[in-house]
């Protein structure tokens, strides 16, 4: 059987940096870090009380208040992000066969937010079970697919793929393969997530996951650094349009880039703590290629999963040494979560759009924040520190990882035509 082949004909994003695509773009190339006081709730008694919050968003901008209030912000952020996408495709929704769009999104957690204050306002009545009729279908995994595709009558595969942070990423990998094996001709996928709440962000501290920078929130966020102490929490969203590519051409879309692979695998090793030597990040980015079909040396960038953890800044690149021994050093590698932050499920969709970016531009965002060496590390690799870089990109990965030992990772390619 002949592999039909995935393009990506629309960008969207909403996140700490940027609630547009071009505000994103400018925001990632002149390192601007999305990190600042939590204001969504009093945050006095936590451990940590800064994250990455979405900034100057009203949802009534985009969704009807009466809507909207049927939405948790998970699903608000989703429908946001992917009607930018949809616009940037130029898809006319009139004339396409919606019986072969599809939506496959990603989230995490979900409706979290929904979650605690229902909890939380029946725990402080008078025990009578009061419930906001809305409460299930605002809090489900799975909701925001589910409205993306009742707006825009999209009736192809619908559903939520939930692998912690790895979740939009595996969401992308399961719309390239409806794509490939000639089931859709369109799908909108990415992920969103919402957990700056009470409830995650107590959760995550109890972990003793998040970094507790309260007096430098803006650089708390600082992959490969040697005093990286943890993650910051971000929100937000991405949303991509997959295409076939002879559906694409045929109306003469803009294409970004070709999704020419994806890897998966699992740690097997711990809840969530990466195995010390990346056995499973090896494996993953080994899967990648040899499902897209490329050699090691073909490679041009990394987008790190880099989330600013002790342990996992530096299993990811002893990994990434692993697969592409010498080659490791010519690769420009970043982690563009030190700018964001942690969009948990979300992550993979905007990591992805910024490789995406970086290949059109020909630039390739920092890894902001870092002032010391970690002796971890290995020295000769190309962090992009501090500064963007020029690059003429021909090949991207994006690598994303979650709680449970998750591994993905999502290979694109700039078309030559």
């Amino acid at each position: 059987m002949q592999l039909k082949r995935a393009v990506i004909t629309g960008l969207g994003a909403l996140t700490p940096i940027g609630n547009n695509i071009e505000e994103y773009w400018n925001s990632l190339i002149n390192g601007v870090s999305g990190a600042g006081p939590v204001t969504y709730y009093d945050a006095a008694k936590f451990k940590t009380r800064f994250a990455c919050e979405l900034k100057n968003f009203n949802v009534t901008d985009f969704i009807d208040r009466k809507e909207a209030r049927k939405m948790d912000r998970f699903t608000q952020y989703a429908m946001v992000a992917s009607d930018e996408a949809i616009a940037d495709s130029k898809l006319d929704l009139d004339k396409i066969n919606k019986l072969r769009v599809g939506v496959i999104w990603g989230a995490g957690i979900g409706g979290l937010e929904t979650f605690q204050n229902e909890v939380l306002n029946f725990a402080s009545g008078d025990g009578t079970p009061r419930f906001n009729p809305f409460f299930i279908p605002k809090m489900i995994a799975d909701i925001a697919p589910g409205n993306i595709s009742i707006k825009n009558g999209f009736m192809g595969p619908n559903y939520t793929t939930v692998s912690a942070c790895a979740s939009s990423a595996n969401a992308m990998i399961d719309a390239l393969n409806y794509i490939r094996l000639g089931y859709c001709d369109v799908i909108v996928t990415g992920g969103s997530e919402a957990a700056i709440t009470i409830a995650g962000m107590g959760g995550f501290n109890a972990m003793h996951a998040l970094s507790t920078r309260n007096e430098s929130a803006e650089t708390a966020s600082r992959p490969f650094d040697a005093e990286r102490d943890g993650f910051v929490l971000g929100e937000g969203a991405g949303a991509l349009i997959l295409e076939e590519y002879e559906h694409a051409k045929a109306r003469g879309a803009k294409i970004y880039a070709e999704v020419i692979g994806g890897g998966m695998s699992s740690d097997a090793y711990h809840m969530t703590a990466p195995h010390p030597d990346g056995i499973g990040v090896i494996a993953v980015m080994q899967n990648c290629l040899e499902n897209a079909g490329i050699k090691a040396e073909d490679v041009d960038h990394i987008n790190t999963h880099g989330t600013s953890t002790p342990l996992g800044d530096v299993a990811e690149l002893k990994a990434i040494s692993h697969v592409f021994g010498e080659h490791a050093k010519n690769i420009n590698i970043n982690s563009t979560k030190s700018m964001t932050g942690h969009l948990l499920g979300a992550a993979g969709a905007i990591e992805s759009i910024a490789v995406i970016l970086a290949m059109e531009h020909g630039i390739v965002p920092p890894t902001i924040n870092h002032t010391t060496v970690d002796e971890n590390i290995n020295p000769e690799l190309n962090l992009t520190l501090n500064k963007p870089q020029k690059r003429d990109i021909k090949i991207a990965m994006s690598n994303t990882f979650g709680f449970g030992g998750h591994n993905a990772c999502v290979a694109f390619k700039k078309l030559d035509e």
